[in-house]
């Protein structure tokens, strides 16, 4: 039993006991125990501890943690202080000042947007390290799937960013009309030229949190 100490407790409650999550359980204890991967074991759920569902007002959706050492800590995107920023972060933190003119902070540290609602969710919550998508299709995308049709079914708005291919998938999970969706492709090197740059979502975010009477996101604040 995973305990996130809060909401997510209740709402999840059954899910830990399902075949998937259990056989996935049991996978990673064996990829956990024989090679190196990451975010740590603790950081799994970091996304969920650090935005409660109540709390939930954006959502931003990743792929699989950063696979590089030192980097994933559970929050899609982010770095903890002291971890030079991805070219990924680089990107989003590119967007965010041509998009609302907000000065950004040196470090990668995504803590501050977690705590404002913005929950930071991977679709695959582990990876093995040097290996991007190596823990893909093993019940991950079950359970993210599950998180999303739970915010789906909030009664406050919320807007989703979707970002890139797998990110964009999960679209058809989310079908209450009084959510936004916002896709675009992901902010990686590869392709953050055919989309992300200009995608203006951090803007329209906080329009549509302001128009339906929500604290916007201070994305600078972190």
């Amino acid at each position: 039993m995973v305990k996130l100490g809060n909401d997510w407790d209740g709402i999840l409650a059954d899910e830990w006991e399902k075949p998937y999550y259990r056989e996935l359980h049991s996978f990673l204890k064996k990829e956990y125990s024989s090679t190196r991967i990451y975010p740590d074991m603790y950081d799994i759920f970091n996304a969920l501890k650090y935005t409660s569902f109540a709390d939930t007002k954006a959502v931003i959706i990743g792929q699989d943690p950063y696979h590089g050492p030192g980097q994933a800590h559970g929050l899609c995107f982010s770095v903890k202080k002291g971890v030079p920023l991805p070219p990924s972060l680089v990107n989003i933190y590119k967007e965010i000042s041509d998009d609302t003119g907000v000065q950004m902070p040196s470090h990668g540290e995504l803590t501050g947007w977690a705590r404002q609602g913005v929950l930071l969710l991977n679709t695959v919550l582990t990876v093995r390290a040097g290996q991007p998508n190596s823990h893909k299709d093993r019940g991950w995308e079950i359970f993210t799937d599950r998180v999303i049709s739970e915010l789906n079914k909030k009664t406050t708005p919320a807007v989703f960013l979707l970002w890139g291919a797998n990110a964009e998938r999960k679209a058809q999970v989310i079908t209450n009309p009084i959510h936004l969706k916002l896709s675009c492709p992901h902010p990686s090197p590869l392709s953050a030229y055919r989309g992300f740059f200009g995608c203006r979502h951090f803007s329209k975010t906080n329009a549509f949190l302001e128009k339906n009477g929500l604290e916007p996101i201070n994305w600078g604040a972190l």
